[in-house]
């Protein structure tokens, strides 16, 4: 399916196409955590740019980047390639965004929303109607996005395929998403009025207040042990991800634990 037709599905040869292609969509970005050979990150952008997408963020690839075995799977979206940024962290991928989806196709013990790709585009179409920027997370190829991957999410996109046979190959998972969110496009309209004129908060805010929270929690030795600390970590990043907190209460959050510990300070 290769070739940029814009009207309908062109069925030629596997080459690239004669012009450039260009992205149409300032949509969601695509963050790639681990992935493992150069020619998935390659479909994956061939699939973005199917999709009118761009942003494209790796996180730690095996192999390095830039990596010349992606750009052969391509097609001729090699401009995605060359404008795709490296990260050392997922939550430095992610840092700028305010609504993140993690992609999986196991059940995580996690109390978490769980969409379909159709439900996601919908939701992200109408969250960056009010501004905010998106992405979605993608596993290794092997064994996926661990369990803290996928705290940092706000909901868990899955695809219901085959029960017998559902897997995906990272190109595939990406054109899913990039497709229904370029579909969803005509339907977009803003999910609801902002009456505090305060925008979403971006992950970087939250992650600030969550060390925040953190520390005050290590320092009132709220863990017990330190073996239920990951668990209880998760749980309560979980509650805070669904609170969809705007700038102005993360801010309002941050007073509130600062004013606990102050008091605590006080009464020793």
């Amino acid at each position: 399916m290769a070739g940029t037709d814009r009207t309908s599905l062109h069925l030629s040869a596997e080459s690239a196409p004669e012009t450039t292609p260009e992205s149409t969509v300032d949509g969601p970005a695509m963050v790639l955590v681990g992935p493992q050979i150069g020619e998935n990150i390659g479909a994956a952008a061939r699939a973005m740019m199917n999709g009118g997408l761009s942003d494209l963020r790796l996180v730690q690839p095996r192999d390095g980047w830039p990596n010349p075995k992606a750009y052969p799977m391509a097609s001729g979206a090699d401009s995605i390639l060359d404008n795709a940024t490296v990260f050392t962290t997922v939550e430095e991928a992610v840092a700028d965004l305010g609504f993140v989806l993690a992609t999986t196709a196991r059940g995580r013990d996690q109390t978490k929303e769980s969409v379909t790709a159709r439900e996601a585009a919908a939701e992200m179409r109408r969250r960056e109607a009010e501004g905010t920027r998106c992405g979605v997370l993608f596993g290794p190829e092997r064994i996926g996005l661990t369990n803290d991957e996928v705290a940092l999410a706000d909901a868990v996109l899955t695809v219901p395929l085959n029960p017998g046979f559902s897997s995906l190959n990272l190109g595939q998972a990406v054109l899913l998403i990039a497709y229904e969110h370029f579909q969803a496009g005509s339907q977009a309209e803003a999910r609801s009025i902002n009456l505090t004129g305060s925008r979403r908060a971006t992950r970087e805010e939250l992650f600030n207040f969550f060390d925040h929270l953190e520390s005050a929690l290590d320092a009132a030795g709220y863990w017990r042990t330190e073996a239920m600390r990951p668990t209880k970590v998760r749980n309560l990043r979980n509650v805070l991800h669904r609170a969809d907190l705007t700038e102005q209460e993360i801010r309002t959050l941050h007073g509130v634990v600062t004013a606990l510990v102050g008091r605590k300070r006080e009464a020793l």
